[in-house]
């Protein structure tokens, strides 16, 4: 005789689903994950939420970057000592923390949020690029680095920016393969970044 199926409280089902919208949680992971914040750590689940209220609540777009911040314009925006004349262009806030590491770099940024893929269903205006090509048309900016990773969709997102600015006379230049190819940004050292950065070339 089958047995009936063990019967799990909807609120644990509803967080358990809640953390497979976490990048790599399968099934599995987001209920040991549930358990071990039920289980052992209710304190630090309390935490977790309140932090995340928190966060939802303050954090928002940079009016010039696209970065995350909690005020209007971020600190890197809002600092006399960057170089407003290059911009930088990154697919996520991780990538840009990256290049901050390589201390070689004291321009702008300007943060995607993502990178273009068809088969995704992300194209140009998922990833902001009508805000990209106004703040490099802004008549300060003197060339724009594409800093997106050498995976087909990165390299994919910055031949059409280069197009895209180019054809408005804006010098393009990308970071060279001191990076290797399908490597992101996140997991390289700094020293390779830093040289990646420094031998740029136009395109």
């Amino acid at each position: 005789m089958p047995r009936d199926p063990v019967p799990t409280p909807q609120g644990l089902e509803r967080l358990v689903e809640a953390l497979r919208v976490l990048p790599g949680v399968g099934p599995k992971s987001a209920q040991r994950m549930a358990y071990q914040l039920l289980q052992r750590d209710r304190a630090g689940a309390d935490q977790l939420a309140i932090s995340l209220q928190h966060a939802l609540a303050s954090v928002r777009h940079c009016a010039k970057c696209n970065n995350f911040t909690e005020s209007e314009v971020c600190s890197f925006c809002a600092s006399p000592r960057r170089d407003p004349s290059l911009l930088c262009v990154v697919e996520t806030p991780a990538d840009l923390a990256m290049v901050e590491q390589t201390s070689s770099f004291s321009g702008m940024y300007f943060v995607l949020m993502g990178r273009l893929s068809p088969l995704d269903g992300v194209g140009p205006r998922d990833i902001g690029l009508d805000r990209l090509l106004s703040r490099a048309t802004d008549g300060v900016v003197q060339e724009v680095i594409l800093a997106t990773n050498f995976t087909n969709e990165g390299e994919a997102t910055a031949h059409y920016i280069a197009e895209m600015l180019r054809s408005r006379g804006i010098r393009v230049s990308r970071i060279a393969r001191g990076v290797p190819l399908g490597g992101e940004l996140e997991y390289v050292d700094a020293g390779t970044l830093s040289q990646a950065l420094i031998e740029r070339r136009s395109l």
